[in-house]
């Protein structure tokens, strides 16, 4: 290695550690003195996640830059990197900065190399630099080169690795003066990663290539006309010709010494003639005679360096990256500016009502009115409802269900709700006859049927108006304490239906219970099928149908958190968390509203047969409406492992994070109190303001049927 620049050209800053010397430059009136420690640790203590206890203890270091006279106090080398590449996170994750810093990588030729090698070092995409130009810096070089007019006669290799030391003392850098010739490029670019050839001259840029062929190293070059990027895999093809074999079979000897002029038909090999932009194309006849040699601009160049430093993340993270040339054409870009599609807020014209449907006065066509309100996990309706004047059956849809729906517990929940409704507008009319639960009901059987009769049942009916009105309330509540009386009213509404209410209230349970659910809504976003499957449930108004599934506008989120929930939809956004097992933020919102409920609601049944659900369903209805009848605001809180029983149902919901499921489902058991019991349905219960929309329900004919004399539908 050169590292032989003389001593006007010192580069590398010195680390001071003898205390005397210390105190010698900072009592020194010539040398500028930048003590910010006491903030870089502050800084540093703020960071998400914490840092690591052993950066915060890490002892600070002093450097002396001879160049500028200026001492400086920095953090330690790990607190350092952590520091300044916090903002590079999360499109640079932690791991992957710390193999990044790993890399070893070689820039040939200072012109546009200067840009490449500072961003570079700027992301912190490498933790060893090698430099190698023999130019000095010109007037003429600081149209593309970041330098400045203090830099004016310095050798290039010098200025990058002053401003490479004065980004990031901590990066190992090395220099080459004297810059490549053939018979040194083998020693500049042993034990390099990749190698960034930016040079002038065509027998250098044929010596490094056939370097890098022979020591096996990746090679990536940037042109800044129409932002081409080269790369050349050696690593992966050693027996690649060079250049893509652009340039025959020339040799770097018969390359020696040329003129720009005589470059020329080698540029033009290189860059195809076809593909050169215009402006370029013309350059190339005016060299020698109106131009010295072809035109760069400084954007460009840093457009260019941005390229080569995604390439370089890529080859570095073991990413897909062959060999190639790709073309970067910012004017292309330029050329096909369009306005952006027109947007409206969820909603725009489009009728927002709170009122319910109407409830029709005939007893039978209310009964059913009634059964067709009542909830279902993300309002899918799983239900088909046939008819005559005696009788109502209550079918399955099989059709209406989800991964969450584990053996389509959650539809039988749904059906039960729906059974009670019924039930409690036949009470309500006065034609209450016998229910009937089929334990294996699915398909084209009947999971539940009521017979209609003469019965009036004076306690059933006092739910109908009530039910009619219940609705899903996901506002915000207010941690207000509950009324004595509320934890017996809805205990007994749960046992009157053969069924459990688990009632938590204490602050800290609700506390741990909002984590735990939190951290349940981010595996269900961060497992591809269940995030597909609750955004499909989620309808946009003025895109979506609104009759089924979830009208945005019912989550009561404002403007922020609806503009997450965009972003949220997007499955690749999704898969990049999931990758990094990231995104806390995604149960955000459902650690907010436990945490500021007044209460949480289980309800438990014992068994786990369909019947079972069935009757827990008609139990979560009934605690439901009591506490709405005791001035309480009620949300689903829907957990993932809601309806898992067995070992098999996690591993189906979510086979990444089945463990996990299974433990915060027995966490959630232990918090909650249920033992053995299973879970029906999870109410979230609190003072709140009145909703603003409320979800629709499919019209009548598409669920619906009446039943003919032989029990037939017609």
């Amino acid at each position: 290695m050169g590292d032989n620049a003389g001593a006007d050209d010192i580069w590398h800053p010195i680390h001071v550690e003898d205390a005397r010397e210390l105190q010698a430059l900072i009592d020194d009136p010539r040398v500028e003195v930048i003590d910010t420690i006491d903030q870089q640790r502050r800084d540093l203590e703020r960071i998400l996640p914490a840092p690591d206890p052993e950066h915060l203890s890490e002892l600070t270091r002093w450097y002396y830059y001879p160049w500028r006279r200026s001492l400086v106090h920095l953090l330690g080398p790990g607190g350092f990197q952590a520091l300044r590449s916090d903002r590079n996170r999360n499109k640079i994750t932690g791991e992957q900065q710390r193999r990044l810093r790993g890399l070893s990588v070689g820039v040939v030729g200072l012109s546009v190399g200067h840009a490449i090698a500072h961003t570079l070092a700027l992301e912190g995409s490498c933790g060893r630099v090698l430099l190698a130009d023999f130019d000095e810096i010109e007037l003429s070089n600081l149209n593309r080169i970041p330098g400045t007019v203090f830099d004016l006669g310095v050798n290039k290799t010098v200025v990058v690795a002053r401003r490479i030391a004065e980004l990031d003392p901590y990066i190992d850098v090395h220099i080459e003066p004297a810059g490549l010739v053939l018979e040194s490029a083998d020693t500049f670019m042993r034990d390099l990663d990749v190698v960034i050839e930016e040079c002038d001259s065509f027998d250098v840029k044929l010596a490094v290539r056939d370097a890098a062929r022979r020591l096996r190293i990746p090679l990536i070059m940037e042109t800044s006309d129409r932002g081409l990027l080269d790369v050349e895999r050696y690593d992966l093809e050693p027996e690649r010709p060079l250049f893509h074999g652009l340039l025959g079979d020339a040799q770097p000897a018969d390359l020696i010494g040329m003129s720009t002029h005589d470059k020329v038909p080698y540029v033009l090999r290189v860059l195809e003639p076809d593909q050169l932009s215009a402006v370029m194309a013309a350059s190339m006849t005016e060299v020698d005679e109106t131009l010295n040699t072809w035109p760069q601009l400084g954007g460009d160049i840093n457009l260019g360096a941005a390229s080569v430093a995604a390439a370089v993340r890529r080859l570095g993270l073991g990413g897909h990256l062959p060999s190639g040339r790709i073309r970067l054409d910012l004017e292309d870009a330029l050329a096909s500016l369009a306005e952006p599609a027109a947007t409206s807020e969820p909603g725009a014209g489009v009728e927002a009502s709170a009122d319910p449907e109407p409830a029709p006065s005939d007893g039978v066509e209310a009964v059913i009115h009634a059964a067709r309100l009542a909830p279902s996990g993300g309002n899918t309706q799983p239900w088909r409802f046939l008819h005559d004047r005696s009788e109502l059956r209550i079918e399955l849809d099989p059709e209406q269900t989800s991964t969450l729906d584990v053996a389509y517990r959650g539809s039988y929940v749904g059906i039960g709700a729906a059974l009670f409704n019924a039930r409690v507008a036949a009470a309500r009319h006065a034609i209450l006859g016998d229910v009937e639960i089929f334990p294996h009901g699915t398909g084209g059987s009947p999971v539940a049927r009521l017979t209609f009769s003469d019965d009036a049942d004076p306690e059933l009916a006092a739910f109908y108006e009530p039910a009619l009105r219940r609705v899903s309330n996901r506002n915000l509540t207010e941690p207000k304490p509950l009324p004595d009386e509320v934890a017996p009213e809805l205990r007994a509404a749960a046992a009157a239906e053969g069924a459990s209410a688990h009632l938590v209230a204490d602050r800290d349970d609700l506390h741990e219970l909002g984590e735990l659910l939190g951290e349940s809504d981010r595996t269900r976003y961060l497992t591809d099928h269940l995030h597909r499957e609750m955004m499909r449930e989620l309808r946009w108004p003025g895109v979506h149908d609104l009759d089924w599934g979830l009208d945005v506008r019912t989550l009561e989120l404002d403007e922020s958190d609806l503009a997450k929930l965009n972003v949220a939809r997007r499955d690749d956004v999704m898969a990049l968390l999931a990758e990094q097992d990231l995104g806390r933020a995604l149960g955000e919102s459902t650690r907010d509203r436990v945490q500021s409920a007044s209460g949480l609601v289980v309800v438990g049944i014992d068994g786990c047969t369909p019947a079972d659900y069935v009757r827990g369903g008609q139990a979560v209805e009934r605690v439901w409406v009591a506490a709405e009848r005791q001035g309480l605001a009620v949300q689903v809180m829907s957990p993932v492992f809601v309806f898992a029983v067995g070992h098999d149902d996690y591993a189906e919901l979510s086979p990444r994070y089945a463990d996990r499921l299974r433990d915060l489902h027995r966490e959630f058991a232990q918090l909650t109190g249920m033992g053995d019991q299973h879970i029906a349905l999870v109410m979230r219960i609190g003072y709140a303001p009145s909703i603003s929309v409320r979800s629709r329900r499919l019209p009548a004919r598409l669920t619906v049927r009446a039943l003919s004399r032989h029990g037939a539908t017609e």
